[in-house]
């Protein structure tokens, strides 16, 4: 650095110290060396300005030796006998560190606070520097410095009101810090041991939202020498339920109506405390509708207005109700919600049989499936409704000591089978399509929620049908001929087989009695022999009729055809009786008919007059005999 006043010098620092000369130095000039050697006080300054330095000799050193190690002895002293007496000293925060809090306790190394110590429950120290503190000293550390405690200077401060406190069962306030191994960390003006069973009267599963809450409790454990401090708060609690209980049991009577607070919930109901007794209220006398859990009522911490029902003294239960404090919906319900009303209400759920519909609170009506639509094809409710649907319904029926309504929805709907009759008169022809077979019919749809039934013996005239599926096959079109519609049972009969002319009708009107025609033997029985005599059309030949005009039995093979006379006919029970014997003596006859015409002929240029049996016997003969 060079002055101002005189640039030409360069400034040095002063120095008190003596200053060695380099060796060169001394052997350039003699005279300087022997001056310093006989006067060692004199120094050579940087400036020209001779100093004089104080004269230290060997006596005056080991002076300042012991006074040096009497103040470290007072100073070794003086902590052992703050140590030893954990005597509390006041100290002035100097700074804070990552781990401790740095504190001037007066002796010549600071005092060091453990950090953990000094914090509030955000994890901030409580002082800031040049906050005066009050601490113990514990131990000198051996990288220096004190360990001194700020929780043992709190003890101290506060151990005698402690034990006052736990003589005398004087609850005190603390705020719960953090959540320890087995329990929670409570600022009683220490810190103290609050045990998770001696936190509430009933077992505490979470323990954290008690945390930064202002709580009172009960020292019920000291040791001063460990400074342990337990506490508890259940003891107050259940001093404070019990005394709340004797007021309780004294005025508590059936019938009566309590305010309480909801303390726990169960699916089953909820528990109320009424002060110091708890008391059930199920969730059946919750409300006059349905719960399906009683939070849908309640939460744990309302307080409700609830109905003593029953109160067992021995035992101290007591059955609570709610719904019972506004009249049951159900006694007047006939009356507002007459037959034929429609009503609006709030679908709860949906079941395979129907919806269950609220029309107000504690009155619920069932809409089944039946009632829902006037199709047939709905095949489960929930395509219709779903919960939560405000739906339009019409009242079928109620039955208020069963706490029933029937509710209909279809109701309000045109009904088709009203105007069937008109739409679809009898021997009108229709197409649908084949929606069921069943074992005895085809349901075939004509329009959406019309099904009309096709009877298995309505499917042909002629073939013997066992199923309709040998007719019918599902989800074909076809044809129908409306035989009958009953709209009050909702039902319409269809048929197949009146698209064609009855094949019976036809042979009644084109055959008689008497006539000879030619049959196919279907089938045989004891009784005779079923015989095809037109296509779809059987007639009976018993087995008197199978003989020829000799009386023998002729014997009918199935598929064999004969020629057969008709000798009975029902045209109502579609029955036809025929005979071969007949066919015989009609041939008999018309032999006996056809000599008598020759022979009378050749009468005429004879003189034999008459005829004899004998004479027909031959002719016949003859004429076979020709042919």
């Amino acid at each position: 650095m060079v002055d101002n006043h005189h640039p030409e010098t360069e400034s040095k620092p002063l120095t008190t110290e003596l200053e060695v000369l380099a060796p060169e130095a001394t052997a350039d000039n003699p005279e300087l060396s022997s001056e310093l050697t006989s006067n060692p006080q004199t120094t050579v300054s940087s400036t020209s300005a001779e100093t004089e330095e104080p004269d230290y000799d060997a006596a005056d050193f080991a002076e300042a030796l012991a006074n040096f190690d009497r103040e470290q002895a007072a100073e070794s002293a003086a902590a052992q006998s703050l140590t030893a007496e954990e005597a509390i000293v006041t100290g002035t925060v100097v700074k804070i560190t990552d781990k401790h809090v740095v504190v001037d306790i007066g002796l010549k190394s600071e005092g060091l606070i453990p950090l953990d110590q000094i914090v509030d429950i955000n994890g901030q120290p409580k002082v800031q520097p040049g906050d005066q503190v009050e601490v113990v000293v514990e131990r000198e550390e051996a990288e220096g410095g004190y360990l001194v405690s700020y929780e043992k200077a709190l003890r101290h401060k506060v151990w005698d009101t402690l034990e006052a406190a736990a003589n005398d069962k004087t609850p005190v306030k603390g705020m719960v810090l953090s959540r320890v191994k087995g329990g929670l960390t409570v600022d009683i003006g220490i810190k103290a041991f609050l045990p998770g069973s001696q936190v509430e009267i009933r077992p505490v599963r979470n323990l954290d939202g008690y945390l930064g809450q202002e709580i009172e409790v009960r020292v019920i454990k000291l040791n001063k020498k460990r400074g342990n401090v337990v506490i508890s708060r259940k003891e107050l609690l259940e001093e404070e339920q019990n005394a709340k209980k004797s007021v309780t049991l004294s005025t508590l009577e059936e019938g009566t109506v309590l305010t309480g607070t909801v303390k726990n919930l169960t699916d089953y109901g909820a528990f109320v405390d009424l002060g110091g007794l708890d008391g059930l209220l199920h969730i059946t006398d919750m409300s006059w509708g349905r719960l399906t859990h009683p939070r849908d009522l309640v939460n744990v911490g309302d307080e409700i207005q609830v109905k003593v029902l029953k109160f067992d003294k021995d035992k101290q239960r007591v059955s609570l109700g709610f719904k019972q404090l506004t009249p049951d919906p159900w006694l007047d319900a006939t009356e507002r919600y007459p037959i034929g009303a429609q009503v609006r209400g709030r679908v709860l759920s949906v079941t395979d049989y129907g919806a269950f519909v609220e029309l107000e609170q504690g009155i619920e009506g069932l809409v089944h499936v039946s009632e829902m639509t006037w199709s047939k094809r709905m095949k489960h409710p929930s395509k219709l409704v779903k919960p939560g649907d405000e739906v339009d319904t019409i009242i079928l029926s109620v039955n208020p000591n069963d706490r029933r309504i029937s509710l209909g929805m279809k109701q309000l709907q045109d009904n088709p089978w009203e105007a069937l009759e008109d739409k679809y008169p009898t021997g009108a022809v229709v197409e649908g399509r084949v929606r069921n077979l069943t074992d005895f019919g085809a349901f075939i749809e004509i329009e959406d929620g019309i099904d009309g039934l096709v009877h298995v013996s309505n499917l042909s005239w002629t073939k013997r049908i066992k199923h309709p599926s040998e007719v019918l096959k599902k989800g074909e079109k076809v044809k129908a001929v409306v035989l009958g519609v009953e709209p009050e049972n909702r039902r319409l009969s269809l048929g197949v087989k009146q698209l064609q002319p009855d094949v019976w009708d036809t042979f009644f009107a084109q055959h008689r009695i008497g006539d000879v025609i030619k049959g196919k033997v279907l089938r045989t029985a004891q009784f005779g022999a079923f015989v095809e005599i037109a296509e779809g059309v059987e007639g009976l030949c018993h087995v008197s009729e199978a003989v020829d005009q000799h009386h023998t039995p002729v014997k009918l093979d199935v598929d064999s055809e004969h020629e057969f006379k008709i000798v009975k006919m029902n045209q109502e029970e579609k029955k036809v009786g025929l005979s071969i014997r007949a066919v015989g003596e009609e041939a008999s006859r018309a032999e006996v008919e056809s000599y008598k015409e020759r022979d009378h002929k050749s009468s005429s240029s004879s003189s034999s007059s008459s005829t004899t049996l004998g004479d027909l016997i031959n002719w016949k003969r003859s004429e076979s005999e020709r042919e």
